[in-house]
């Protein structure tokens, strides 16, 4: 709500709405900046990665109260549960426009066959596809995710859906910084598979071993994910030459000390990351994989590799070795797209016009 939504809700603020923020676990802390940001906040109970029917099915309830009680013209939900358990709240509530956010498909879409992720597949389906045919307009951060929830029919042809351009970045906050004269690649993410860390080290080890002055740093946290790499792995890649720094509040002076922005991720929505690497002037590495794809002009900006691919990384990561400059010129290409298509400004005014909450 912090981090990825302040500007949002601040700008909804600004035009006379009054906003309430829902979620699950604030803290004090979030509680207050909620409350100065000019939201109003309310708490619900909700378990973020477990399936559980019984707590579910709760959580529609206690939605549904606060919905009741709040009577909203409109209701903005992201993320799965929030989508899924927000839209039939709302709907139960008899709330006037639901506009649900899709922001990435996470761990059951992204791909593999493990039980687990399989499970996680079939309960999301049937849940979107009951959901989604609720909502009066469905918003989706690139066109990959789009196309899919049409083509696995989560997403009847009748209701309809946009584009937006992620959750924006406010390029004020995270202003262009120089690039430090001697190069230093990062990654910021959470300690997932998906996210690429594994072949984030992997890359690493191969550069380290031709290259032992390049400074390769990883930012990041475990996550209670199924997903999660082990302790283990995340040991073997410090000890590759890796330098973990850890989970940071403020990323800004890790990226200022950065020359390019790495994330090998399988699948996005549009990467926040990325976006505030992008602005503060970064070249940037990622996949050639939904989400993840449209942050990069091919040879402009960075360089698409493909995911899964740990050798592509490290050949990609040389080429910022073997041309000193390269990585400030993509840099600032990175920071113009930031600014003509990322601004958080542009992204906040097209999501409430698809509120009807502009004119």
């Amino acid at each position: 709500m912090v981090n990825f939504r302040k500007s949002l809700i601040e700008a909804m603020v600004r035009r006379g709405h009054t906003v309430y923020a829902v979620a699950p676990a604030i803290s004090r802390e979030t509680w207050t900046s909620l409350v100065e940001m000019g939201a109003q906040p309310r708490e619900v109970t909700m378990s973020r990665s477990s399936f559980n029917p019984f707590n579910d099915v709760m959580t529609f309830f206690r939605l549904r109260a606060i919905f009741t009680d709040v009577k909203p013209d409109v209701v903005l939900p992201y993320t799965v549960k929030p989508v899924v358990w927000g839209v039939l709240a709302a709907r139960a509530s008899s709330v006037t426009r639901v506009v649900p956010m899709i922001t990435g498909l996470g761990y059951a879409f992204t791909g593999g066959r493990k039980p687990k992720r399989l499970v996680a597949k079939v309960v999301s389906t049937i849940l979107y596809r009951v959901a989604l045919a609720r909502a009066d307009l469905v918003l989706f951060q690139n066109p990959d995710d789009m196309a899919l929830f049409r083509k696995l029919r989560l997403l009847p042809k009748r209701v309809p859906s946009a584009i937006i351009n992620g959750s924006g970045i406010d390029t004020l906050r995270f202003e262009m910084s120089p690039v430090p004269e001697r190069l230093a690649f990062l990654m910021i993410s959470r300690l997932l598979g998906d996210k690429g860390v594994r072949e984030f080290g992997a890359a690493a080890r191969i550069v380290k071993a031709r290259h032992p002055e390049a400074i390769i740093r990883l930012v990041g946290y475990m996550d209670q994910s199924p997903d999660s790499i082990t302790q283990a792995e995340l040991d073997a890649i410090v000890a590759s030459g890796v330098e973990f720094v850890g989970r940071l509040e403020d990323v800004r002076p890790a990226i200022a000390q950065a020359s390019v922005y790495v994330l090998p991720s399988y699948r996005e929505g549009t990467p926040r990351s990325t976006l505030e690497a992008m602005a503060m002037g970064r070249a940037v590495i990622t996949t050639d994989a939904p989400g993840c794809r449209e942050t990069v002009i091919e040879g402009v900006n960075g360089y698409l590799v493909p995911p899964r691919d740990a050798v592509a990384l490290a050949a990609a990561m040389e080429k910022f070795i073997a041309e000193p400059g390269l990585a400030a010129r993509m840099g600032a290409q990175s920071r113009r797209i930031a600014e003509e298509k990322y601004d958080v400004r542009l992204v906040n005014a097209e999501i409430m016009r698809h509120a009807g909450l502009l004119p």
